[in-house]
Formats: C-alpha cells, sequence, structure tokens
C-alpha cells in the first residue's frame, strides 16, 4: 500500500510540473526580448546618416558651446517699504566674441540693464556669470558684454563675411527662444538687402533675411553658414502675431564686426565727423526737399574748410537756406540718416566729395573727415 502510494504523488508532482511549465516560458521570453516588446517584429538598423545630417551634427556640436544664454535683470524699489528688489526684465541670446570673455548680443536684450540693473550669462557648461556692459549700439542693435569666466571655458565662434552671400544657400540658426537653451533651427538665406529699424531711430541696412525659425528668446543669437561661420546675428521677426511667420532678420557681420570693434574699444560708435548739423526729415519734406540740409557748420571743421554753407537767418529775419547735401562720393544721399551711414562706411582723415544743391544749383565740395571727439 505504501508502495502504491508514493508512485501515485510521484505522478500528480510530474503532471503538475508540465501544468505550470508551458505558463512560465512566456514570461522568460519577454524579460529575454525586453518589456513590451513583440515576438516576431524585428529591429531594423538605421545605417549611416546622410551625408548632410551628419554635417548639420558636426556643426551644432562645434558652435554650440560658443552660444549663451544672457538674464536682464532690472533694480526696482518697494514703495511700501522702500527695499530695492531685483526683478527678470526678459532673456535672450548671445556668443563668446573672444577669450578675453567679450560676449555679443542685441541692444535690445540687455537696454534695461544700462539704465538700471545687471545682467547674467548662462554658458554651455551651465555656470553662469555677472556680465557688465562694455558698450551698446542702439541704432545697430548690437551690445557687448564682459564675463570674467576663465580663457579655458570660453569658445569663440569663427567668424566670417556677409559680402560674399548668396539667396538660397543654407543658414543655421542657435539660440534660446522662449527660455529653451540651444535649439537649433536650420533654413535658407532668403534675401539680402533689407531694411529695418532700430531702437535708436536710423534704419539698419544690408540685413539678412533667412526662413530659418527665430523665435522670442533667440534675439542676439548667431546666424551660421554651413561652414559653421558667423555671418549675421539674429534680431528681429516679421510677424502680425509676434511669434515665428517665416521671415526672420539678422545684422550682417560685416557691420557687426566693426561695431563690435568700436564698442569694445571706445564702448560706443566712433563715426568720423564732418562738422555739421543737419536739419530733421520733417522739415525738409515740408520744403519739398530730398537730402541732408545744412543747418550749422562747426569752425575749424572739415565742412567748414570745404566751404559749406549753414542755414542762416538775414537781416529782415527771412530764412536763408544752407546748402544742401544730396550725394557723398557718387553715393545718393536723400536724407539725414542717409547722411550718417555713409559717413560711417568712411574713417577719420579721409577726404569725401560732396555734392551740394546750392540756390537750386549743384556743386561739388572736397570735405576732410575729422576724429570725433
Amino acid at each position: 500500500m505504501s508502495r502504491w502510494f508514493r508512485s501515485a504523488a510521484c505522478l500528480l508532482a510530474a503532471l503538475a510540473t508540465a501544468c505550470v511549465a508551458p505558463s512560465q516560458e512566456p514570461e522568460r521570453r519577454e524579460s529575454e526580448t525586453g518589456r513590451g516588446a513583440v515576438a516576431g517584429t524585428p529591429v531594423v538598423a538605421r545605417g549611416d546618416l546622410a551625408q548632410d545630417e551628419q554635417a548639420t551634427i558636426e556643426l551644432f556640436r562645434r558652435a554650440s558651446p560658443s552660444v549663451v544664454f544672457i538674464t536682464s535683470i532690472a533694480l526696482r524699489r518697494d514703495f511700501l517699504s522702500m527695499n530695492a528688489v531685483e526683478i527678470p526684465q526678459g532673456a535672450g541670446s548671445g556668443f563668446v566674441w573672444d577669450a578675453r570673455g567679450h560676449v555679443v548680443t542685441n541692444y535690445h536684450v540687455i537696454q534695461s540693464v544700462e539704465r538700471s540693473g545687471r545682467a547674467e550669462v548662462m554658458l554651455s557648461d551651465q555656470t553662469s556669470w555677472p556680465a557688465e556692459v562694455v558698450g551698446g549700439a542702439p541704432d545697430k542693435d548690437l551690445a557687448v558684454l564682459r564675463i570674467e569666466a576663465p580663457a579655458q571655458g570660453l569658445q569663440p565662434l569663427l567668424v566670417g563675411t556677409s559680402a560674399d552671400l548668396h539667396v538660397g544657400q543654407k543658414v543655421f540658426a542657435i539660440g534660446n527662444p522662449f527660455g529653451l537653451d540651444h535649439t537649433l533651427t536650420t533654413g535658407v538665406l532668403s534675401a539680402l538687402g533689407r531694411e529695418i529699424d532700430s531702437i535708436g531711430g536710423l534704419p539698419i541696412r544690408d540685413v539678412i533675411q533667412t526662413d530659418a525659425a527665430i523665435n522670442p528668446g533667440n534675439s542676439g543669437g548667431p546666424l551660421l553658414d554651413s561652414a559653421g561661420r558667423l555671418i549675421g546675428v539674429n534680431t528681429a521677426i516679421f510677424s502680425p502675431s509676434g511669434a515665428y511667420a517665416g521671415i526672420g532678420f539678422a545684422i550682417p557681420v560685416d557691420t557687426v564686426r566693426w561695431v563690435v570693434d568700436d564698442l569694445i574699444r571706445h564702448g560706443r560708435l566712433v563715426r568720423p565727423q564732418l562738422g555739421v548739423n543737419v536739419a530733421p526729415d520733417a522739415w525738409l519734406r515740408e520744403l519739398g526737399i530730398e537730402g541732408a540740409l545744412v543747418v550749422t557748420v562747426a569752425p575749424g571743421s572739415g565742412a567748414a574748410l570745404a566751404g559749406l554753407r549753414p542755414t542762416l537767418r538775414g537781416a529782415r529775419g527771412q530764412v536763408e537756406l544752407g546748402d544742401v547735401i544730396v550725394a557723398i562720393d557718387g553715393e545718393p544721399v536723400r536724407s539725414s540718416a542717409d547722411l550718417i551711414l555713409l559717413l560711417e562706411k568712411r574713417r577719420a582723415g579721409d577726404q569725401v566729395r560732396l555734392t551740394v544743391d546750392r540756390d537750386g544749383e549743384r556743386e561739388e565740395l572736397t570735405a576732410t573727415l575729422a576724429q570725433p571727439d
């Protein structure tokens, strides 16, 4: 009886093992193939990335460490407690210009800092540094900051030229749109020679137009060509809604180079002086005159030595209009802004040929530009 009982027990144990084993096998396969994997569905290897994809990835890898995140912080006084408090005013992008810690951005990004406040610059390694404003150029919407970061932690961008750009070539924008750091957008150069208004009132000319997405927070970031060189500084978008609509603008690097050099050297733009004050354009529109009307001429200036005539009031109180500058070296002057923008292309000591309208007749005068005070 005991032997029969042992045999029955062994048979029951074997049957139990056979029943349990099939239910455990799928679990083992699932753990081997990964959670949620579907048996029999192979993962296909992607293969090499396309050549243009590899180039874009490499461009971002090399250039993104140069791009920084800028926060402007204004000081405000609480009228109840009279305590000064810091309030974030805005944020934007910028990029490392040199190993001495100079950072380039848009003037409108740090506009509040010049009046009252401070700025912070966050590098790609997530370290934050207090920044001093070296100089600002509202007329060009450019500014230079400086941080005391160690040189080994700074990676300046490669600087290119905007003189040989072509509509249709690829461009790449890196910035911090909506506070999202190191965002890459791509597109093409849509147009050249655009004109936009600056904070300072003068137009910014020869602006680059692109369809690479530029959104709030991208301001001050670099626009790069396919070689990873700086060709412009992203500054504005054209949009009825305030968000990206396919048209963005960048200040050309050929303008950026000399503006940044002036800001680092002098803290401001240094334009050679002709030695005249001109009338507001509104006056000329009322008079139906096109050009830059000379109101005063500084004694001893290049304009005085050239014989430019100022606007005077006659003995009987009547106004005698002075010379109207209508061209410099053959380039037309249609407004006071034209005069300023043409002069900034020259250097102190240069001689310029002025075409003036004097009493309805054209005359040619030669003037030497002077160093500003």
